[in-house]
């Protein structure tokens, strides 16, 4: 079968995971100097949804958070001194969602991601493993939102718009009625193409973001 038509459905199988994580062992990834910029992790955790199929985790911020209130994130934040990237993206988990993981669930990193905000993002792949047991952390989540992988698959996605105030396209990307815009929506992206379809060209760094994540 060929890369760009794996299948519709992820089974949350270790035959699945393997072939992620050898994805990702042969991506080269770009990283960026990220200089005047903060350095934070994301992290795109893939659980079972319930039923056998794989999805990754998705929030809904805090209302009360004093940036991006209310907004869907990747669960993530800033590295703190002295942790590298992959301690950054499991602590965020366990403060966030109430996962804990060691380094030997992570399955790779994808492209670093500038943002509008000051921030240079590193993606971090994670296999929660079966049984994976989390619930929000009300401080900073207000939802946990498991999306499957296979609603990532449609053809109505990703979806480019232009903006009077940039001439990069902004990037949405759509799962059931929802959608979100970069720079989750530019993690998201690059782990569909890369990581989902086997395209190990698949770069997201030119691409825009709404107005309201600018700040």
């Amino acid at each position: 079968m060929t890369a760009d038509r794996f299948t519709a459905e992820f089974p949350y199988t270790e035959t699945v995971r393997g072939r992620f994580a050898d994805r990702l062992a042969k991506f080269e990834r770009h990283e960026h100097d990220g200089e005047g910029l903060k350095h934070a992790a994301v992290t795109m955790t893939l659980i079972d949804d319930g039923t056998g199929q794989t999805a990754f985790v998705l929030t809904r911020r805090a209302p009360r958070l004093s940036s991006h209130a209310g907004q869907k994130a990747l669960p993530g934040g800033r590295i703190d001194a002295g942790e590298t990237v992959i301690q950054a993206g499991l602590r965020e988990l366990s403060e966030e969602i109430n996962l804990h993981l060691g380094e030997d669930a992570v399955l790779g990193l994808l492209d670093d991601y500038p943002t509008r905000s000051g921030y240079v993002i590193t993606p971090v792949v994670i296999w929660a493993g079966k049984g994976a047991e989390f619930s929000p952390n009300p401080d900073e989540v207000a939802k946990i939102m498991p999306i499957t992988l296979s609603d990532l698959m449609r053809p109505d996605s990703p979806e480019f718009e232009t903006i009077p105030e940039s001439d990069r396209p902004v990037l949405k990307i759509r799962f059931g009625d929802d959608h979100v815009h970069a720079p989750t929506a530019a993690v998201i992206h690059q782990f569909c193409e890369v990581v989902m379809r086997g395209r190990r060209n698949i770069r997201v760094d030119h691409v825009e973001q709404a107005v309201f994540a600018w700040r």
